[in-house]
């Protein structure tokens, strides 16, 4: 599996339909994401899908209002029940015996298709089990259903973060405990012997637990990212009476003690939490780790907080080739996702 800064050919992205998923907070988000998918158009190909036509007519005016609808958007008919695509759709990887990790041999890009059952919440989910598939066939990726002792594996994208080199990160919170109910039984070595079959990992590192207000049982693409093949950069809470503060830490000890695929330790960097984003009573899980690395841009949610520009210009330090886009997300974080959860990178062929 590349990692996420290497060269895409497109960004997958769905188009926000389900009024549940931010009730009495619907009207703003389309903006949010027209507003994503003109910044992203400037540097790749964007992916959209659409429930119908008449959902892509809508999509159409809003993005044409917001000077968003251009030649690098391709529209895709395709009915889905929400819209975070890193969830819902196929992994990216590229096949054995390629020109990305080898000298010779026919390029093949392969998507993973893993079982999606809406974070073992929601009972709406069919059509966004089908949507793996449906992307790579219109990635011309060959498919590869992910399985593991003769049983489909269920796994979501925000849940791993990988190196490119063969490391991944992932929490034990989401995967392991009780509460995950994503593959009954399954143990560490089992998820191990998956990423290693599926992804090309050699070596896993298993954070604690994610933050809170997390839907998704801990997914480490809120806390924990990789930005380079041997730095990862880490969400810390330095308030000793916030509920994130001892997980975090955790985490962090944890990072200080790892290693990668070749035995050497990382460069850890530390980033801040932002104040306590709370709507109707109910703490969201706003982090400034779930930005998104596009082609010469990283996308970054912010949420008019002092913070913000702290967390900006940890990141710009850290992307010194890149652009760092910040995006209001104070109405998105309504339905517990931000830049990452609602995109899905595609690998340039030859990149």
């Amino acid at each position: 599996m590349p990692a996420e800064w290497e060269p895409h050919e497109s960004t997958w992205l769905a188009w926000p339909h389900f009024r549940g998923d931010w009730p009495g907070k619907f009207e703003p988000i389309p903006w949010v994401y027209a507003e994503i998918i003109r910044i992203l158009s400037r540097h790749e190909h964007v992916d959209l899908i659409v429930n119908n036509a008449e959902s892509e007519k809508r999509a159409r005016k809003t993005l044409k209002l917001a000077n968003a609808l251009n030649s690098n958007v391709r529209f895709h008919r395709w009915p889905t029940n929400r819209v975070w695509t890193r969830d819902s759709g196929c992994t990216f990887v590229w096949g054995a015996g390629t020109p990305a990790r080898e000298a010779d041999g026919p390029e093949t890009l392969q998507a993973i298709k893993w079982r999606f059952n809406a974070w073992a919440k929601y009972p709406n989910y069919r059509h966004d089990e089908k949507i793996g598939s449906l992307m790579a066939n219109a990635a011309r990726a060959s498919e590869i259903r992910a399985e593991h002792n003769g049983n489909r594996v269920v796994l979501e994208g925000g849940s791993i973060d990988v190196n490119g080199e063969g490391t991944l990160l992932t929490t034990e919170e989401c995967l392991l405990s009780k509460v995950q109910q994503r593959n009954r039984g399954f143990t560490r070595q089992d998820y191990e012997q998956v990423f290693a079959a599926h992804l090309g990992i050699t070596k896993v590192i298993w954070l604690g637990r994610g933050i809170t207000g997390d839907d998704t049982h801990g997914h480490v693409d809120d806390i924990s990212r990789f930005v380079a093949r041997d730095t990862i950069v880490t969400v810390v809470e330095t308030d000793s009476r916030d509920k994130n503060y001892e997980p975090l830490q955790e985490n962090l000890e944890r990072l200080k003690a790892a290693t990668d695929q070749d035995g050497k330790a990382f460069r850890v960097v530390e980033l801040p939490m932002p104040t306590p984003v709370v709507f109707e009573g109910r703490r969201l899980p706003a982090s400034y780790g779930n930005f998104y690395i596009a082609n010469g841009i990283v996308l970054v949610p912010v949420f008019n907080d002092p913070k913000d520009r702290i967390a900006l210009n940890i990141l710009a330090d850290l992307f010194r080739g890149r652009e760092i886009v910040p995006i209001y997300s104070g109405d998105l974080i309504w339905g517990f996702g931000a830049m990452h959860c609602m995109t899905q990178q595609h690998p340039k062929v030859g990149g």
